[in-house]
């Protein structure tokens, strides 16, 4: 029986190439979403998939979304926690509600999601857990405090959860994105876009599918010896951040 996935975010950028990608691997995919229906109507009828809407940061929300998959395909045996919002400005100026909206959305939903299928995943002795955090939550990005603390606290969560559940045959990882060609990345100026793409030694933009390729990966069968590691995809800008 194929295995079921569900992708936060999975209607749109990374989160759509991951879901095409799980889908061509055989597996069962439902992608969450939380406002755009019209990209979630597409994505459910171009790529055959269950679309869930609701907001990731409510643990409501959540239950929900996890017990409709659960009706509809069985049991979630891959998680993929990609939502994620960003809204940017200097610390000195942030307010509240600009920290609280990216915490919540960002961090408070790696809790929200994980929570609802991790005792499932102990009884059965099998999961994969597969945290999207960013190369702005290894290196800090200026003007993204809210965003690079969410994505850094994903990467300590991945690695004591992994520790926790590594002999229940649950694996726990993630993948450190750079700049990819989403639609988000290729609507900045171009002069912008021009300085970031100069800061990376393969000279350009990241590839959605090359997220999804790594996240395939993670999500098989033969990748039950990786477990707590953080992937950075990011064309070597790490190395000169």
């Amino acid at each position: 029986m194929a295995r079921v996935a569900f992708v936060t975010g999975g209607t749109r950028g990374i989160g759509r190439a991951i879901v095409e990608r799980l889908k061509a691997d055989g597996l069962q995919v439902a992608a969450g979403y939380s406002g755009n229906d019209e990209a979630a109507k597409a994505a459910a009828e171009e790529l055959g998939i269950m679309v869930v809407k609701g907001n990731v940061g409510v643990f409501e929300d959540c239950e929900r979304a996890v017990q409709a998959v659960t009706a509809e395909l069985g049991p979630i045996d891959v998680l993929v926690n990609n939502a994620g919002i960003t809204r940017d400005g200097f610390f000195h100026k942030m307010t509240p509600a600009q920290w609280g909206d990216v915490i919540r959305v960002n961090m408070d939903s790696v809790f929200n999601m994980t929570r609802q299928v991790i005792e499932g995943m102990r009884e059965r002795s099998w999961g994969r857990i597969i945290n999207i955090s960013s190369i702005n939550g290894q290196k800090g990005q200026v003007g993204q405090t809210n965003y690079s603390a969410a994505k850094a606290g994903m990467i300590g969560f991945t690695k004591a959860l992994a520790l926790e559940n590594a002999k229940k045959g649950i694996t726990v990882n993630c993948i450190a994105p750079g700049y990819i060609d989403t639609e988000m990345v290729m609507a900045v100026p171009q002069n912008v876009l021009d300085a970031i793409v100069g800061q990376i030694p393969v000279g350009r933009l990241g590839k959605g599918e090359e997220i999804a390729d790594m996240v395939a990966f993670l999500a098989g069968e033969r990748a039950g010896y990786v477990t707590g590691a953080t992937l950075s995809l990011n064309g070597g800008q790490y190395m000169v951040g």
